[in-house]
This record gives C-alpha cells, sequence and structure tokens, in this order.
C-alpha cells in the first residue's frame, strides 16, 4: 500500500492536471466562438460563387476548360489527397478520424497512384512516414486562417492537375456539426463538377451582361477562385471542428480527475484512519504491557 505521503503528492499532481485542462477548455470555448462566426461566414460566398459561374458558363463553352475535364484514367490515375489535421493535439480522436479515413479512402482505390498534401503537424506526423509520396507540408497554421492559406494550400493541387501530374484531387477534413459533433468529409477539388446553367426565364430569355475583360477570362479566374473558395472552407470548418472537439475532450478530462481526485482522497484518508488505529493500538499494547 503507498504511503501517506505517495497519496498526497499523486493528489497535487491530479490537481495540477486539472487546472490547465480547464484552462484548455475556457480557451478552447472563446476561440470556436470566433471559429464558428468565420464557419458561417464562409458558407454562403461558396454558394455565391457557383451561382455567379453558372451564370456566366451559359454564356462561354464551359466543358473546354481543363479544371472541368473528366480523364479517360482518372478512376485508376494518379490521385492527390489533401488531408486537413491540426498543429496541435489534446483534441480526442480529431486526428485519428482523419486517419482512419484515408486508411478506408487508400484500401478502396488500390489501384490508384496516391500522393499526399498534409496540412497540419499532426497529419505530418502520423501519415508522413507510411511510406507515400508526399506533395506538400504546410504546417503552423495562423489562428485566423485567410485566404492567402487557402489560395498556399491549393495551388499545388491546381497546379498538378493542370499539369498532368494527377488526375483527380481529393480534400479530407473535419467538417463541423456541433460541439459535440464533428463529421470527416472526403470531397473531390478536382476535376470539378459540371456547372449547372440557370434556368431560362418563362418567356424564354435570358438577361445580356456585359462583362470586362471577357466572359471567358472571368470564367477561367473564378474557377479557380471556387476551388480555392472549397479549400478556405475546408480549413475553416475543420478549425472550427478542432476547437470544438479539445474543448469536449478537456471537459472529459477534467470530469475524470474530479472523479480520480474523489478516488485518491478516499485511499488517502483510508491509510490515514489505518496509521492512527495502528498507532492507537501501539500505545493501548504499551499500557498493558506496563
Amino acid at each position: 500500500m503507498p504511503s501517506l505521503i505517495d497519496m498526497r503528492r499523486r493528489i497535487r499532481a491530479v490537481k495540477s492536471t486539472q487546472q490547465i485542462t480547464k484552462a484548455m477548455k475556457m480557451v478552447a470555448a472563446s476561440k470556436l466562438r470566433r471559429a464558428q462566426e468565420k464557419v458561417i461566414a464562409t458558407r454562403p460566398f461558396a454558394i455565391q460563387a457557383k451561382r455567379v459561374l453558372a451564370s456566366i458558363a451559359s454564356r462561354v463553352d464551359a466543358s473546354a476548360h481543363p479544371l472541368l475535364e473528366r480523364r479517360a484514367g482518372a478512376a485508376t490515375g494518379n490521385t492527390l489527397i489533401i488531408v486537413v489535421g491540426s498543429d496541435r493535439g489534446l483534441c480526442g480522436s480529431f486526428n485519428t478520424n482523419i486517419v482512419k479515413a484515408v486508411s478506408v479512402f487508400l484500401r478502396e482505390n488500390k489501384g490508384r497512384t496516391m500522393s499526399l498534401g498534409l496540412v497540419g503537424r499532426k497529419s505530418r506526423d502520423l501519415l508522413g512516414r507510411r511510406g507515400f509520396p508526399v506533395r506538400f507540408e504546410y504546417v503552423n497554421l495562423p489562428k485566423a486562417i485567410t485566404s492567402a492559406d487557402a489560395e498556399a494550400v491549393a495551388a499545388s493541387g491546381i497546379e498538378d492537375f493542370l499539369s498532368g501530374k494527377v488526375d483527380s484531387v481529393h480534400i479530407i477534413y473535419n467538417e463541423f456539426k456541433s460541439v459535440m459533433t464533428q463529421k470527416v468529409v472526403m470531397e473531390q477539388l478536382l476535376p470539378m463538377a459540371a456547372i449547372e446553367t440557370p434556368a431560362e426565364s418563362p418567356s424564354g430569355e435570358q438577361t445580356e451582361y456585359l462583362y470586362e475583360p471577357s466572359a471567358e477570362r472571368i470564367f477561367d479566374i473564378l474557377l479557380k477562385r471556387l476551388v480555392e473558395a472549397q479549400v478556405l472552407r475546408a480549413l475553416v470548418e475543420s478549425n472550427a471542428a478542432f476547437y470544438a472537439a479539445q474543448m469536449t475532450a478537456m471537459d472529459s478530462a477534467s470530469r475524470n480527475a474530479t472523479e480520480m481526485l474523489a478516488n485518491l482522497t478516499l485511499v488517502m484518508n483510508k491509510i490515514r484512519q489505518a496509521a492512527i488505529t495502528r498507532e492507537i493500538i501501539e500505545v493501548v499494547s504499551g499500557a498493558q504491557a506496563l
């Protein structure tokens, strides 16, 4: 049985850990609120961008754009997977779920030649040493995700697809659903889904617009921006999901520490009671001996 001093040391250590977990939970909760606001602000942008693209696509030959090209060997060709993890841990199964989803995708597509784009230190640490070619690494993400970060992540995928190095580009990330729920999502970035043209008006006429520069040039720029917008949404969703997972994990750790303290205190009291009882017996035995 451990001594009384050992139990007091363990109790102090658990209390110190509990203070840290409570502080981390509060910090994650405050950052989660700002991350949620960013998610809510980002989602409508992608929807509106698709509407603008659909409008322009009706005036140009959209099927001829290279970002919409569906190659014959895409099902068995080279594939780039952009894996969005976190830079920090202490977030439960946040990164583990991402790694499991990547492993499932790799098993289901054994005929493809895979390469990885790793975003976040944890995805680099967990997947970078598994023998798959790593196209790029993007670590030390800022606390506030910007369009510049999305552009840097998407640039390699767009470049490889246009140059023919890969036939498809996918992105996998944790989508923020609620504080308690994060969903792992796998999306295909390239080739992009065909742009659906807007329905004609009841009169059969379509409103004419003047574009400067040309509609083709705007369409080319907006397609790339739409890919970057999808990557930005993935980064923002993953950021909010990380803080939600961390807050949940730290709350669970704090509650576990409370239960552990109760158990340790009970054991310590039993040890102390046993020591007092033993001393009393020694005193009584000594008195009887006299």
